[in-house]
């Protein structure tokens, strides 16, 4: 059974994750495990992280996912920031590991202009350094919206920073709204198989652990990082293309959308999630069934 997730908030403590979970009836989350507002890390009390843990290893929680903070870069060619994004994700990495998280989702960050070929030395280096910490997770590249300089606009490119990088766990989490706006209309059948292909022909489709579903208030192309709720941006009810596509259709799937309030996505989001993931699969069913 797909597991339907949502990013959830940590507010008060960790330990307060899979009862907020519950209570939309999410079977997987994703957290920040600090405040993605500042460098300075939470010290999070042992007792807390023991909760999150016993609920992952009892299966209360099926997925967890800890998303690093959006001030990480590391292509960045200055010392102070790279120093910073170093010890940040080196923390999201340690308490991933003490919660028996599945996944660690990390934006690579900003060439500045500089260019992937320039940067990319650098980039492998802090990669192949935290990824000895790992215990367990996945380091997931997430693709960008395109904007700027960003890394990983075109999610073959993640695919090109994980060939130079060479470790078994890391791996790649999609955001379909980020796919869409920078370009590759995951709606379109042929466009999101083609993506698919591209994807397993250069690192494997094993290696997409998860997915980021969110609906997009920007056009095809567009380039901005704007999250709409399920089937009710752009994307609409083609958002079941790439929820059904047998390759993909297993994937956790975590919400990141609005909700209905503005505070992030709630119990409503979760069943438009669940019911237009059956409806791809349904289409797919009877389109097969109607093939020659």
């Amino acid at each position: 059974m797909v597991i339907a997730g949502a990013h959830i908030s940590s507010a008060g403590g960790l330990h307060n994750v899979p009862a907020r979970a519950a209570a939309i009836g999410a079977d997987g989350v994703q957290v920040f495990i600090q405040s993605a507002r500042t460098w300075k890390p939470t010290a999070h009390k042992p007792e807390d992280l023991a909760v999150v843990r016993a609920a992952r290893e009892r299966g209360q929680v099926q997925y967890i996912a800890c998303h690093a903070i959006y001030f990480i870069n590391l292509a960045t060619d200055e010392p102070d920031l790279l120093q910073k994004s170093r010890a940040a994700l080196l923390n999201t990495i340690d308490v991933a590991n003490a919660i028996a998280a599945d996944g660690i989702v990390l934006h690579v960050g900003s060439h500045k202009g500089r260019g992937l070929d320039v940067t990319l030395p650098q980039i492998v280096r802090e990669l192949q350094s935290a990824l000895q910490h790992l215990d367990g997770p996945w380091l997931l590249l997430e693709n960008s919206a395109g904007a700027g300089g960003t890394i990983g606009r075109d999610p073959v490119e993640l695919a090109r920073i994980i060939n130079a990088v060479d470790h078994p766990r890391l791996g790649l989490c999609i955001d379909t709204c980020h796919a869409y706006v920078s370009g590759v209309d995951v709606t379109d059948p042929a466009q999101l198989d083609a993506l698919v292909i591209e994807l397993d022909t250069r690192v494997g489709i094993e290696r997409l652990r998860c997915l980021h579903v969110n609906d997009a208030a920007a056009a095809c192309g567009s380039n901005r990082d704007r999250h709409a709720n399920v089937v009710q941006g752009e994307m609409g009810k083609g958002l079941a293309v790439t929820l059904s596509h047998p390759a993909l259709t297993d994937l956790p799937m975590l919400l990141e959308t609005p909700g209905a309030e503005g505070n992030g996505p709630d119990a409503a989001e979760l069943t438009a999630l669940r019911a237009l993931h059956k409806q791809g699969l349904t289409r797919r069913a009877v389109k097969a069934r109607r093939a020659p």
